[in-house]
């Protein structure tokens, strides 16, 4: 199957470990141009380095917290800068803090909302001038599998990351007449660096060891593993994609079935 990808550009926000990484590399690995960030600017550097050894593809590494609205104008500058456009975004960021309801103040509840929501906001609102004027694009929001289903001890996340499924709902309808197509992808348990840090909180909040704790889990998951951060991409990979280009407002769960809603 053709993607349609080769020679579009993307700018894929968290990438410098896990999911945006994975996606970055499967869109490198497609012949996109891709624009890469995280806070870290080792990590990002050495992500661009990664991609671009393995790929050839062009590969743009620039540091920016997406918390920070001028952290964020700065990459769409020099994206624009080194490529001449955006086809693509990925909405992506860091999961917020885990802990229950009474673990946080209004701090905490504030810098998750600014992570998750305004991040991904700000992101569309640089990306979609681009797009338009380069006749569409895709966009790709990342969030969670909190959203169908509260993930105990990630109150932060089961609460604000809903809110992104809702703008990429509200933004598939208002940008499709300028021919952008917005989707939302969840990641059920996808073996990152972040899971293993959740993994060793709850496995020690309840007792037992780490690999204990993941038989468990396991056991709830009707493929009976953790997914690949590689499977996640090529979803996300086919939904940025011109193969994708009937549809819109849609969203995709990548879990192994652990999701038991009917929708």
């Amino acid at each position: 199957m053709d993607l349609g990808l080769k020679d579009k550009v993307a700018m894929v926000a968290g990438a410098s470990r896990g999911l945006g990484l994975a996606i970055a590399r499967e869109l490198a690995g497609e012949g996109v141009r891709v624009s890469i960030a995280s806070r870290d600017a080792a990590a990002i550097a050495g992500a661009a380095a990664k991609i671009r050894a393995e790929s050839g593809a062009e590969v743009l590494g620039v540091a920016a917290n997406v918390r920070l609205p001028e952290a964020l104008a700065a990459w769409h500058r020099a994206t624009l800068e080194k490529f001449g456009g955006i086809d693509l975004l990925v909405t992506n960021s860091g999961g917020p803090p885990a802990g229950t309801f009474e673990s946080f103040d209004d701090a905490a509840w504030q810098n998750a909302f600014e992570l998750l929501v305004m991040s991904a906001i700000r992101m569309v609102r640089l990306a979609v001038p681009s797009m338009s004027a380069r006749g569409g694009g895709s966009i790709l929001m990342l969030t969670s599998s909190a959203v169908k289903e509260p993930v105990t001890n990630l109150t932060l996340s089961n609460v604000i990351r809903p809110s992104v499924t809702a703008l990429a709902k509200s933004l598939a309808n208002e940008l499709a007449g300028r021919y952008i197509r917005v989707n939302h992808l969840l990641p059920g348990r996808i073996a990152t660096d972040r899971l293993k840090e959740l993994d060793t909180i709850n496995s020690q909040k309840a007792g037992v060891s780490i690999e204990d704790h993941q038989r468990r889990i396991f056991a709830t998951i009707p493929l009976g593993r953790y997914g690949q951060p590689e499977e996640f991409a090529r979803a996300a990979t086919f939904l940025l994609s011109d193969a994708a280009s009937y549809i819109t407002g849609a969203s995709l769960q990548v879990d192994g079935g652990l999701i038991r809603s009917v929708m």
